[in-house]
């Protein structure tokens, strides 16, 4: 194993080439093709009626969570193997960042809209003045 195995830019072909792996055209028409399906079936579990009302959210959520992965197989080449180490851990990070900026935007509006609402006492309070 070569030192610049693991030193070449991400995308680089020939480095690629002489590795043997086999991105190219129809890796991305697979995942070309496996997208079309899942989005297509997105827009049929949103307005189909044959699912239970509500597990269609769940659905949707389950179709996206299978698009994000064909994205990252197919596209992105993000895999498992040991010259993508740094590739999984910078995007298990990126997960984290987007979960806990999700999660304390959801928490400081729910707060929020707790505290500026005024008491009922202080608003009968007030509506007496």
């Amino acid at each position: 194993m070569s030192g610049t195995h693991y030193d070449r830019a991400p995308g680089d072909e020939s480095a690629e080439l002489e590795e043997g792996t086999s991105f190219g055209v129809p890796i991305y028409t697979i995942g070309l093709v496996l997208a079309v399906i899942l989005t297509a079936t997105s827009f049929w579990v949103a307005n189909t009626t044959l699912l239970w009302g509500p597990g269609v959210p769940v659905g949707l959520v389950v179709l996206a969570i299978a698009q994000m992965g064909v994205h990252l197989v197919f596209f992105l080449h993000i895999t498992t193997g040991p010259d993508n180490t740094n590739n999984v851990l910078a995007l298990a990070f990126g997960v984290l960042i987007v979960t806990l900026l999700v999660i304390g935007s959801l928490w400081i509006m729910a707060n929020l809209n707790d505290n500026m609402m005024l008491s009922p006492e202080l608003m009968n309070l007030h509506a007496q003045h």
